[in-house]
């Protein structure tokens, strides 16, 4: 039994010091213990504290069990200092009570203050407790024996230590119990068994455990319940029973079910224990394939690729059939008194052992196409051979021994209808000339399909390619691959590239030789003239345009060809690209086109149906006359017109009638327009010139931008001239219209070149057909005169030859 130890100590106060230095007291303290759960008379005696003092005092206690948790189990007789105890206290709850003990004098002060606990004893009062009630758990039959199946923990609530709270664990009761299965415990709690499981002998154990403590008076115990299901595992092997099916197919098909093997298993159905697995000995070229029906565990047996009858008119397979998990079986030999029991285990993996089935395949004949002995043939050829040519020879057999037939050959694809096949040899002879750099040739290969045909109905066919090697031959000069370059306008040399190829091949292509035709000395240079790409060198000399540039270039084998390479020089600064520039031109100059095209047609058209006669508008020059003008019409206003139908043999078309000089801009500019008539008639004159319009000057630039033929007209002494049947007034109407709307169009473009000055060449030749009329320089007021008698076709002529005032 454990003492109750008292601890006292002196709590240091000004009067006890004073007290204890006076007086020398002897303190006897008795020893007190509680027992757990006493179950009375209450209140009963512990002891008494004694106090010797020759004067009296009080006692009083304070702390756990008095006024503080568990209140009320401990009091004191406050004269005689008597400890007693009132009511139980519980082990579990608190295992010593902490007090303070206090002795106070008659006028209250504190005499003695002291520190007490006391111990509660143990008595065994909690049996051992396990965590769970119940313990359930799943283990496969194929288990072995010895393997930790589950653990099961209990603890007990007692003195830890103690007898009291040392217990055991202890198997009490296994339900079914069998003959081959014995589960034991260890003293952890860890549960196993010896033998074999067998799920067609219980499905279900269910064992009672007890956890029992040492307890010296009592010994208490508990018990839970431990619940093991057991899984099917492989241990009945798949039997096949029997098979259905035809297990016959035609030569040729393929995706058939041939058969269906039926089997049987003892396991669980649809576990994986009793899921059969099946797999097939003798198929050599991987014609079938086997499956299992997920319901009836059946296997089919399907041919997945086409068999030959001519390779044999049988097939012969064995299948063998095993469960996805590995069979398991366990056997009892001895039951050993001490550790684990001898057993049989056999496990095996596979279809090691196993019989199988032997399933018959019979394959019935039917007609096969031709076949090729080759599959893909090649064969030599050089380009450019003539027509007529035997290139190849190609050979199919029939592979049927029971029902030989006749068979053709035939083109199947020849995508350039160069070959031909004859239809009972085989031998392919060219029908056209094959060309190495056709877009049908790739990396120097022709490719063919050809056929062969049988007489079958409906007819098989076999097939083969032909792949022809063309051999290649220096058919093709070298080309440049840009006819046009841009070159920069600066004043040192400037280079572009100029890059060539060549369609033939190695050693007929590249590189090349470039060279320059003509004399382009102080212009042009190459720099380098040998590679695939040569240097073309602009000299600062070159002005800026378009310039036509002859380049030989040659191969390897000297084949060479003359190229015209059109060169365009512009100011870098202005356009990075100087096509860019000429291009943007041409847009703009074809809008210009066609709006005035369609404005001249709705002019002409409205002319047409408001005119019927022409007003004559004298055409006035602002140069003084020093030269003859014959006015060409003598209409005056009022004057009904009648267009004269002429005949179709007279019609021509307009000569050259004038040259102009016209002064624009500072510089002498040279003119030139056309006219049209359709009658022509001749007038004596001296060569003459007019003043052009700003207009003129602006269409001139016009159409030399819109690339309009540019003719060249001299003053020949005879004038063909060309009419319109429309009045004078619709032609000086339109052609102004026509020359504002043009220039208003080409005002934002630069034109590609700059006027040029020509030379001022005098006046030409006089005809002699022309007569000569004479002005008198000491008297030109009588030749006015004079004029003015003439006919009325003269007062123009008397109107320009009027002298000019200064």
């Amino acid at each position: 039994m454990l003492c109750f130890f008292i601890l006292i100590y002196y709590l240091s106060s000004p009067v006890c010091s004073e007290v204890l230095s006076r007086h020398r007291r002897t303190w006897i303290i008795a020893t007190f213990e509680i027992e757990e759960e006493y179950q009375g008379p209450f209140p009963y005696e512990l002891g008494t504290v004694n106090v010797e003092r020759k004067y009296p005092v009080y006692f009083t206690l304070h702390g756990e069990g008095v006024d503080e948790e568990p209140e009320g189990v401990l009091s004191i007789d406050r004269k005689t200092g008597t400890i007693y105890a009132n009511k139980a206290v519980d082990y579990e709850e608190r295992t010593r009570l902490k007090l303070r003990f206090e002795a106070t004098k008659s006028d209250l002060s504190l005499d003695t203050k002291l520190g007490i606990e006391i111990a509660i004893h143990d008595i065994n009062d909690n049996p051992p407790r396990f965590s769970r009630a119940l313990y359930e758990i799943q283990v496969n039959e194929v288990t072995t024996q010895g393997s930790h199946l589950l653990t099961v923990r209990a603890s007990d609530r007692d003195q830890r230590g103690s007898p009291n709270s040392t217990f055991h664990y202890e198997i009490i009761s296994v339900t079914p119990k069998t003959s081959d299965t014995e589960f034991f415990i260890s003293e952890l709690g860890a549960i196993s068994f010896k033998g074999c499981l067998n799920r067609d002998v219980s499905k279900k154990f269910t064992i009672l455990v007890e956890a029992k403590d040492h307890g010296d008076v009592v010994s208490l115990s508990s018990s839970t319940t431990v619940v093991i299901h057991v899984l099917d595992g492989n241990n009945h092997l798949p039997i096949i029973t029997g098979q259905t099916g035809p297990a016959k197919v035609k030569e040729n098909e393929s995706g058939t079910s041939l058969l269906r093997l039926h089997v049987a298993d003892e396991d669980s159905v649809n576990s994986s224990a009793w899921r059969a697995r099946y797999t097939i000995d003798g198929d050599k070229g991987g014609n079938f394939q086997i499956e299992t029906d997920p319901e009836s565990n059946d296997g089919i047996l399907t041919l997945v690729k086409p068999l030959d009858f001519e390779e044999g008119p049988q097939r012969e397979l064995h299948v063998f059939v095993e469960n996805q998990d590995p069979y398991f079986h366990c056997k009892v030999e001895e039951k050993t008194p001490l550790g684990l029991w001898k057993v049989d285990i056999a496990e095996t993996r596979g279809h090691a052992g196993l019989a199988p089935i032997k399933a018959i395949i019979e394959v019935e004949d039917t007609n096969d196409s031709p076949h090729f002995e080759v599959g893909v043939k090649r064969a030599m050829l050089d380009e450019n051979t003539p027509a007529g040519t035997w290139v190849e020879r190609v050979v199919a057999v029939d592979p049927d021994f029971m029902q030989k037939r006749d068979f053709v050959y035939r083109m199947g694809h020849d995508p350039a209808g160069w070959l031909t096949v004859d239809p009972h040899t085989g031998d392919i002879t060219t029908i056209k000339v094959p060309d190495r750099e056709s877009p049908h040739v790739v990396d120097g290969l022709y490719t063919i399909v050809l056929l062969a045909v049988d007489d079958d109905t409906p007819p098989l066919t076999g097939s083969t390619t032909l792949l022809i090697h063309l051999g290649d031959q220096n058919d093709n000069p070298p080309q440049l691959e840009l006819n046009h370059v841009d070159i920069c306008l600066s004043d040192i040399p400037t280079i572009t590239n100029i890059t060539a190829f060549d369609r033939d091949g190695y050693p007929f292509g590249g590189p090349f030789k470039f060279e320059l035709l003509g004399n382009f000395q102080g212009k042009w240079k190459l720099n380098p003239t040998y590679g695939l790409t040569a240097g073309l060198v602009k000299e600062p000399g070159v002005y800026a345009g378009t310039h036509i540039v002859d380049l030989k270039i040659s191969d390897l084998q000297e084949v060479s060809a003359i190229y015209n390479l059109s060169v365009t020089v512009c100011d870098c600064l202005v356009t990075p690209n100087c096509r860019s520039r000429n291009s943007t031109k041409a847009v703009f100059g074809a809008v210009g086109i066609a709006l005035a095209a369609l404005l001249l047609f709705l002019i002409l058209l409205l002319a047409a149906f408001t005119f019927s006669c022409k007003e004559e508008f004298p055409f006035r020059l602002d140069y003084p006359c020093g030269e003859t003008l014959l006015a060409s019409n003598i209409e005056r206003p009022g004057t009904d017109c009648k267009v004269v139908q002429v005949p179709e043999n007279i019609i021509q078309h307009c000569k050259p009638a004038a040259e102009q000089s016209q002064r624009y801009g500072g510089q002498d500019i040279l003119a030139k327009g056309t006219k049209q008539s359709l009658a022509s008639g001749h007038y004596r004159s001296k060569s003459w010139r007019i003043a052009s319009h700003p207009y003129r000057n602006n269409f001139d630039q016009t159409r030399r931008s819109l690339r309009v033929p540019r003719h060249d007209y001299q003053d020949t002494g005879t004038l063909t001239f060309c009419h319109k049947n429309t009045s004078s007034v619709t032609d000086g109407a339109l052609l102004t219209l026509l020359q504002r709307r043009l220039l208003s169009i080409q005002t934002s473009d630069d034109l590609d070149y700059e006027p040029h000055t020509y030379t001022e060449e005098g006046d030409a030749d006089i005809p002699y057909e022309l007569e000569t009329i004479s002005i008198p320089d000491e008297d030109p007021t009588s030749f006015l005169k004079t004029l003015n008698d003439f006919d009325p076709r003269f007062k123009q002529l008397s109107y320009i030859c009027k002298p000019v005032r200064q």
